[in-house]
């Protein structure tokens, strides 16, 4: 049946929402070598209209539906949305142990899921998400002195950039200063850490800090990815499994601690070229981030005047990418690549035509599960000790 003439050239279809018919068959040959998966996609099915002027080959014009999903959206679409979740709290006697890593197969991956743990943890990151739903980053919030200290850590590490150049090197990326400021940071990050621990906690560095330690990026690879963001939301809910962040200090780690990493982050990458760390390339969301945009998109919930399709304005960009970090994260994609917008990023242009935010927030969680913690070269990596429980 034909589609009604006014749904052919402008149709809006969410992440959540997107039909159940998108294509996930690709050619025998257009196979990842490490995961075995498809890495390029068969031609997309024709639409009823397009532009007068023809698209080149894999390039949907803006407004097109969201038919640029990873190869697999089926997992995606029919997913559940992730709830909130409470952390619970530990109690004594603690048990804190070196945490080691678990995930080695597809079956290990479901067993994750399947587990208290996954379901808390990612209960958790939608909790973060609420938290800061409707405010801007320069609203105030309460910091509590946990928060305080910090965000004195991550502005640390961030003189240390301006203390180590990087080096002269002819190679595009990877400069090998970011080993020095990794060395520095696995001499004294302990310290920092223990330095706002409460006493009864001192003993959990032997777990914590691995994690803390794996947020920044690997010093040998010299590169970054959304596994190392993960880490630091897993150091974030250890923090919390201790009671030593509470539930009112959501919107300030939100607003103030995950906006500095975030800052922290950007300037790592610029300044010593860090390579993307499994990127999608051209068909990811983001070359190094996933949860800035499922935050930022939370805090544009209900907005009067900003929509998803404002990301095409380089005013509302320019006028308050520093108020949400969903505009920022586009301001800053925007600056590093080069080229039309939907050709280099057209799963976020694809975003764009969703409707409204809330439908944007939580097909953006239901693909943090399936693109980022299903994941085994990504969660292969992942730790596992008292905090955050391997369940057998």
């Amino acid at each position: 049946m034909e589609p009604p003439k006014e749904q052919q050239n402008t149709p809006e279809k969410s992440i959540s929402d997107a039909p159940a018919t998108i294509s996930s068959a690709f050619p025998p040959s257009g196979c990842c070598t490490n995961c075995g998966g498809p890495t390029i996609s068969e031609a997309p099915p024709p639409l009823a209209s397009f532009p007068e002027m023809s698209p080149p080959p894999n390039y949907r014009p803006i407004r097109a539906p969201a038919i640029n999903l990873p190869h697999n959206s089926q997992a995606i679409i029919l997913s559940p949305v992730p709830n909130a979740e409470q952390v619970p709290v530990v109690s004594p006697p603690y048990h804190f142990q070196s945490p080691v890593k678990r995930i080695h197969s597809p079956d290990d991956i479901r067993r994750f899921h399947e587990s208290a743990s996954c379901k808390n943890f990612l209960g958790f990151v939608v909790s973060l998400s609420e938290s800061i739903r409707g405010f801007k980053i320069s609203d105030p919030c309460h910091i509590s002195p946990t928060v305080a200290a910090i965000v004195s850590i991550l502005e640390t590490l961030l003189q240390w950039i301006d203390e180590i150049p990087p080096a002269q090197q002819s190679a595009r990326y990877g400069n090998v200063s970011f080993r020095s400021w990794h060395e520095r940071l696995r001499e004294r990050g302990e310290s920092l850490i223990l330095e706002f621990l409460p006493e009864e906690f001192k003993e959990s560095v032997i777990e914590i800090v691995p994690y803390f330690f794996d947020s920044f990026g690997n010093s040998s690879r010299i590169d970054y990815g959304t596994g190392h963001e993960t880490n630091f939301a897993a150091w974030l809910y250890c923090l919390a499994r201790m009671g030593i962040v509470k539930e009112e200090d959501y919107h300030g780690l939100v607003a103030r601690v995950f906006v500095k990493y975030l800052e922290l982050m950007r300037k790592l990458q610029m300044v010593y070229c860090l390579e993307p760390a499994g990127s999608h390339g051209v068909w990811g969301l983001d070359d190094y981030h996933f949860l800035p945009f499922i935050f930022g998109s939370s805090q544009l919930i209900d907005h009067k005047y900003m929509k998803p399709k404002s990301i095409h304005n380089d005013d509302i960009l320019e006028n308050f990418s520093s108020e949400y970090m969903y505009l920022s994260c586009i301001a800053f994609v925007k600056k590093v690549k080069k080229g039309l917008f939907a050709e280099h990023s057209p799963l976020l242009d694809d975003i764009s035509g969703v409707p409204n935010w809330k439908k944007v927030n939580s097909g953006l969680l239901k693909m943090y599960r399936v693109e980022v913690l299903e994941k085994v070269p990504i969660m292969q990596h992942f730790l596992f000790g008292w905090l955050i429980k391997w369940e057998e």
